[in-house]
Parts: structure tokens; C-alpha cells; sequence
């Protein structure tokens, strides 16, 4: 009987932070386009499992989706390999590319950064 009070706010406080948390999840036309039309922030991440900048990024972006500022963005994944139509649609020629929108308009871009300064500048467009 006595642990379940802890065990309680436990769940209470994971629960409570995951919804202070930016969505990460992979690619679709229409998430996109359904983020967008509803004026949300959304990063695009292309990245490729073999790639040594990308992996550098990885914990990045997912460190700073879990910051409340951050809260309302969603991180769209894109595998570079695997999505080439969706590539060429957004004009992405490299993997390690990030891509800021604000609504329905690009507001950045980047490509290779592994700053994590560098990083949170482009998803601050997003936001403000």
C-alpha cells in the first residue's frame, strides 16, 4: 500500500513531461500537410542510418523536443535513402538536412550542422 503513492507520482510526473515534449515521428504527406494547414512548427530531419553527421544530430533534436519551449513542434523524420520523391519535393540534395517550417513556409534550413546552438536557432524559427 505504501509504494503505490510513489508509484502514482511517477507516472504523474513521466506523463506530465512527455506532454511538455515535441513529437518525433516519421514522415507523412498528410501529418505534414495537416501540421501545416494548422499553422503548427515542424522540423524535417532527413537523415540516413549511416551517416555519421546524422547520427551526431540524433541526440540533439530529441534532447531539445523535450524541452517545453519546444513543446508544440513536431520533428517530421524523412529516411534519405527510402524517400527520394519526398527529397526532391522539399529540394533536399543531402542527408543531415533540417528543415524549419512555420506553417505551410520554410523559414531555414541546414545542412550538416551538428551545433546544438546552431540547431535550436533553426527551430526557433519554427516557433516565433
Amino acid at each position: 500500500m505504501n509504494l503505490i503513492k510513489p508509484f502514482v507520482l511517477l507516472v504523474v510526473a513521466v506523463t506530465a513531461s512527455l506532454a511538455m515534449a515535441g513529437e518525433i515521428k516519421p514522415y507523412s504527406q498528410q501529418e505534414f500537410d495537416q501540421l501545416t494547414a494548422e499553422g503548427k512548427p515542424v522540423l524535417l530531419d532527413i537523415s540516413a542510418t549511416w551517416c555519421p553527421t546524422c547520427k551526431q544530430q540524433k541526440p540533439i533534436i530529441e534532447s531539445l523536443m523535450k524541452q517545453p519551449a519546444y513543446k508544440d513542434v513536431t520533428t517530421l523524420t524523412i529516411d534519405f535513402d527510402a524517400n527520394k520523391p519526398t527529397l526532391k519535393k522539399f529540394k533536399v540534395t543531402s542527408q543531415s538536412t533540417l528543415v524549419a517550417f512555420k506553417g505551410a513556409k520554410e523559414v531555414g534550413r541546414s545542412v550538416g550542422d551538428t551545433n546544438p546552438d546552431g540547431i535550436e536557432g533553426l527551430i526557433k524559427k519554427a516557433v516565433n
